[in-house]
Formats: structure tokens, sequence, C-alpha cells
């Protein structure tokens, strides 16, 4: 395997690992990864495969970023959201002594 399919592969997995983490795995949002699945099948000229590994790590890098930044904003209190966060907090703490949410709490 070539040095460019290596980076394709390295390219294509961690943005994948990314949008699913990030965007989600929900059936209403599999679009995303058959767009990007479908982007990396299609056959490319080696001359336009070097910008679309650049757009595949740049995206990649915005995904993680902005999910960190939200992060972030929740940590310091700004005025964001915070009832999914919370939730998602419950949700975790009762998971962790085996225990379920009320369905009050659920999404």
């Amino acid at each position: 395997m070539g040095v460019e399919a290596m980076r394709a592969v390295h390219a294509y997995r961690h943005l994948l690992r990314a949008v699913k983490k990030h965007v989600g795995k929900e059936d209403h949002k599999t679009h995303f990864t058959d767009f990007i699945s479908q982007a990396f099948r299609q056959p490319s000229d080696p001359s336009s495969l070097h910008h679309k590994l650049k757009l595949a790590t740049d995206y990649t890098f915005l995904v993680n970023s902005v999910h960190h930044h939200k992060d972030l904003l929740f940590s310091y209190n700004i005025a964001v959201d915070r009832s999914d966060e919370m939730r998602k907090v419950l949700g975790k703490s009762a998971a962790s002594v085996g225990l379920q949410l009320p369905e009050v709490y659920q999404p």
C-alpha cells in the first residue's frame, strides 16, 4: 500500500470517527456517513487526491474543534442550553451504579 493510500485510509477513518462521535449515528443522520463513504470510494485523479485529503483532514479538525469549544462553553457556564448536558451527566451517573433514569429525563 502506497503512502497516499495510507494517508487516505487514515483521513477516512478519522473523519468517520469524528462524524459518528459528534454528529451521531442515528438513522436520520446516516446521510453524513453515506456522503463521506461515497466521496472516498469515487475514483479520482492524483492531482485532486491531495486536495480531497486536505479537505477531509480540515473537516475532521473542524468537527472535533466545534465539539471541544461547546464543551468549554459548558464548563465555563456560559449561557448555553445545558439541559442536554445535564441529561447526559445524570444518565452516566445513574448507569455507573446500575440504574436507569425515569422517563421524565429520557430524551
